[in-house]
């Protein structure tokens, strides 16, 4: 039997909004969940198992991801070595499940499906996760955060709609979050002479439903990264990597930029100092110790911002903390574990609108980014599928990577795609 079996749950943020047993995801959501289901694999740790929706979907991505080779059988022979070594199921075993993220819907299905208690976390356990992952947390750390020179950050946990009215008129324009959100939904940018009843209305059910609404300025952001961590009981928090990412307009997620840590340190630095990011790091090693103890253990990621400000640039050191599994960090040890450390690239989340764009994608990538693989067994440039893609296909996770080396242009992010 496998030690541990992996879990793609993206549904963490909104079940923990819900906080019952018997949340149901969107269909939209459910959807992701079944296109995405194979993407643990890709971080597993070898002699372990990943979750799937059914079997059909490892046998489509293991086809193509021989199809990426190009009919080389030298590409395919340095592939297959590269390859993870975990394991599939579409069962449900009884044994330690390692979940995007834990939540009362999720145990109560592990516990439906057979699961043996000794597995699951309890209910006190979870309760605890919830409490850690709400944005109000950001309020305990980021005070202390804040005495770092080259640093900047606001916000403010409003309970009732009078207090959330009140700081609106005071500031006159907003970003408004639901304390358990993600990926840029349960946001709301809105403004003094904008406000109205049916965006009171929405904060009024934040509200009502979550106990808090989260208030903060409008920064005039340069970039978006974070710093992503590793929390084990034993052995406190240590720094697992950073993470450079983009966002939409709306502050939904797009995409992560493959580059070594090194590299994305070197482009943060062109707008602030060595010293401002590491001294950023250092104290959040501490306080996230402080603010977690032994109550978690997993993956976690702080959400920072690069802010313009009269004369330079700032760090915002704590926009959020995803107390979860998040795709920067599978990003970060994507390329760790199989990029060569000259090359660079894009780690995409694709959402297509329309049944067969998927598979068109697919096609057009697998002509115009051909796969080469270094001497080293290193990924150096092309397409790779991380995800099966068929017609029925909406969601992808795919990596396109350049061997070109690494483009930087001062005050902006550069990459080749």
């Amino acid at each position: 039997m496998f030690p541990n079996v992996y879990l793609f749950n993206p549904d963490y943020d909104m079940a923990m909004a819900n906080f019952t047993p018997y949340y149901k995801s969107p269909a939209e959501i459910m959807r992701m969940i079944a296109d995405l289901s194979v993407l643990p694999w890709w971080f597993a740790e070898e002699g372990n198992c990943v979750k799937v929706e059914n079997m059909a979907l490892v046998s489509l991505l293991q086809k193509q991801l021989r199809e990426v080779c190009g009919g080389s059988m030298e590409v395919e022979r340095r592939l297959d070595e590269l390859l993870p070594r975990a394991a599939w199921t579409a069962e449900w075993p009884s044994v330690r499940y390692i979940p995007w993220g834990w939540t009362p819907a999720l145990v109560h299905r592990l516990r439906q499906e057979g699961v043996e208690e000794c597995f699951l976390p309890s209910e006190e356990a979870v309760r605890r996760f919830r409490f850690l992952s709400s944005r109000q947390r950001c309020l305990e750390v980021l005070p202390e955060l804040l005495k770092i020179d080259g640093t900047c950050g606001e916000m403010k946990a409003c309970v009732s709609l009078s207090e959330l009215e009140a700081f609106l008129q005071e500031r006159g324009e907003l970003v408004l979050k639901a304390p358990w959100s993600g990926s840029g939904r349960g946001l709301l940018k809105v403004s003094s002479t904008s406000w109205n009843t049916q965006l009171a209305g929405w904060a009024a059910r934040i509200l009502r439903v979550q106990g808090a609404v989260m208030a903060e300025p409008i920064y005039d952001k340069a970039v978006d990264f974070a710093m992503e961590f590793y929390a084990e009981k034993q052995n406190g928090v240590r720094f697992a990597g950073y993470s450079l990412f983009e966002t939409d307009a709306h502050g939904n997620y797009k995409l992560n930029l493959l580059l070594s840590n090194t590299e994305i340190e070197n482009r943060l630095a062109v707008y602030v100092s060595r010293e401002v990011l590491h001294e950023v790091r250092t104290c959040l090693l501490s306080a996230l110790q402080r603010l977690l103890k032994d109550d978690y253990e997993g993956y976690l990621g702080v959400d920072m911002m690069i802010c313009r400000v009269a004369g330079g640039y700032v760090v915002h050191p704590c926009v959020e903390i995803n107390l979860r599994m998040n795709m920067g960090v599978v990003s970060r040890l994507f390329f760790d574990r199989y990029v060569s450390p000259s090359s660079s690239g894009q780690y995409v989340v694709e959402h297509y609108a329309a049944e067969g764009e998927a598979l068109e994608n697919h096609h057009r990538c697998l002509s115009a980014y051909p796969l080469k693989i270094a001497q080293d067994g290193r990924i150096l440039q092309g397409y790779l599928p991380l995800t099966p893609v068929q017609a029925t296909t909406h969601y992808q996770v795919y990596v396109v990577l350049s061997d070109a080396g690494v483009q930087r242009e001062s005050g902006s992010i550069k990459y080749f795609v």
